[in-house]
């Protein structure tokens, strides 16, 4: 009793505060809102949260060692992001690049549950049947990919063009091997590049 009655003379309402926060707006309900400047800013550690959880059983993301990097080494990625439950807190991410081929998607990132797993996954099923996506994939998300129908691209010479700058050795099976963080990788090309 003695909480609600502090509560109830503060001058401070929450559920008005919660009513007008315009973050919580922008962010509706199982919809991929694309992510301005200010809210890139705003969402970096979330953003960076999310993709660790999402590449921790692979080690991680190479190209996400800190929440920094959201802003920094990765600043030229842009960011959609999914609301999926009760809670005002983002529950998915997709980074994506823009590129001469398309936008390439670079990255996942999901807060661990089945749901947002799933909805991180379609969504890159669904862009990737689009023109103008693509992604370089390999290991359980390429076969999880292929099984939801993303187009594969075995073309070597639009293999070459999209990656155009890169050293790319092309395998019989339309899959390639070229350099990624200093390793070299066996990469398959989905989606539908420009």
């Amino acid at each position: 009793m003695c909480l609600l009655i502090f509560i109830t003379n503060m001058s401070f309402n929450l559920l008005e505060y919660l009513k007008r926060n315009p973050l919580l707006e922008e962010l509706p309900r199982d919809k991929w809102v694309d992510l301005n400047a200010d809210e890139k800013v705003e969402y970096a550690k979330d953003i960076f949260d999310l993709i660790s959880t999402a590449y921790a059983p692979i080690g991680g993301n190479v190209n996400y060692k800190s929440a920094a990097d959201v802003l920094d080494s990765e600043a030229d990625a842009d960011y959609e992001v999914i609301n999926i439950d009760d809670d005002p807190e983002i529950d998915a991410v997709s980074a994506y690049k823009k590129q001469p081929a398309g936008n390439k998607l670079a990255a996942i990132g999901h807060d661990g549950s089945p749901i947002a797993k799933s909805k991180i996954i379609n969504h890159y099923a669904n862009l990737l049947k689009q023109k103008g996506y693509y992604l370089e994939v390999s290991g359980k998300l390429k076969d999880i990919l292929l099984a939801k129908g993303a187009p594969v691209v075995t073309d070597p010479e639009v293999i070459k063009k999209v990656l155009k700058g890169k050293e790319v050795k092309m395998n019989d099976d339309g899959t390639y091997q070229r350099y990624l963080a200093g390793e070299v990788r066996t990469k398959t090309l989905l989606g539908n590049p420009i």
